[in-house]
């Protein structure tokens, strides 16, 4: 009979000790943590990768700490450096934000850092997908509309500037109207849908952004790609470029009026 009043003593003594292992163990999380701050902000990301590590270590479940580590891996990896150190930098850093996103798929910050890396390292069509998450999340996230034209062009510049270089020719922005039939018909089955996407998600980052400078100049630079799959149609070309030219004015009095508001804060934003 003692015995058996004993057992629940025993489980109960336990309980108490797991619990307060439990405490100490998150609060020695939450000093790594504060340390591990306390070193990005002094741009020590080894020993702020340190400390968040030791965080995690002494409580698996701390998601902030998770946050923090991946954002750190993140910050130090390098764009488009194909070394094995860089490359597992950037898919513990992944995995990280993977680990968030199953937790909750609308972290918009996890989401943006998996758009990040995989930009940096060049994976284009991923790195489109995960803005296209963010923009599910945000649809007034400009920068997620504007990265994914982006990409759009730099895909559609490449098509362009390989079959124009296999037709004899180089770019000349004006969409170049001496290339032959074939070359033309290429250019149609390689760019047409990234022209198309690249304006319409570019366009969309300006209607979010009146003053988005660099949405503007690559409207710019995707009207000049439109031009070029104007095959023969010598009055959509030109009015292609007409486009292109007016969205390069626009981006120089986005810049214009962006320097102005810079100014008039710097100053205090006192206005007569």
């Amino acid at each position: 009979m003692k015995f058996q009043l004993r057992v629940p003593a025993m489980a109960a003594l336990l309980l108490v000790t797991l619990l307060s292992a439990t405490g100490c163990n998150r609060l020695k999380a939450r000093d790594q943590l504060t340390k591990g701050i306390a070193s990005f902000k002094a741009a020590k990301y080894e020993d702020a990768i340190n400390h968040f590590q030791q965080a995690l270590d002494y409580d698996p479940s701390y998601d902030v700490a998770r946050l923090y580590l991946a954002t750190t891996l993140a910050s130090q990896v390098v764009p488009n450096l194909e070394t094995p150190e860089n490359l597992k930098t950037a898919q513990r850093a992944m995995d990280g934000f993977q680990q968030i996103l199953t937790k909750d798929p609308k972290d918009k910050t996890a989401l943006q850092q998996m758009a990040s890396i995989s930009f940096n390292l060049k994976k284009f069509d991923d790195a489109k997908n995960w803005q296209k998450k963010v923009i599910e999340v945000d649809p007034a996230a400009s920068e997620a509309y504007y990265t994914i034209g982006v990409i759009d062009w730099m895909q559609s510049y490449k098509n362009a500037t390989t079959i124009l270089a296999a037709d004899g020719l180089t770019d000349g922005g004006d969409g170049n109207p001496k290339k032959s039939k074939d070359a033309c018909a290429k250019l149609q089955a390689q760019n047409t849908n990234l022209v198309s996407e690249g304006l319409e998600y570019l366009q969309k980052a300006v209607d979010n952004n009146a003053t988005y400078e660099e949405a503007m100049t690559y409207l710019n630079l995707t009207y000049r790609r439109k031009a070029d799959l104007e095959c023969g149609n010598d009055p959509a070309r030109k009015a292609d470029l007409d486009k292109a030219q007016e969205w390069s004015d626009k981006a120089m009095g986005a810049r214009k009026e962006n320097e102005r508001k810079k100014e008039e804060k710097n100053k205090g934003g006192v206005t007569m």
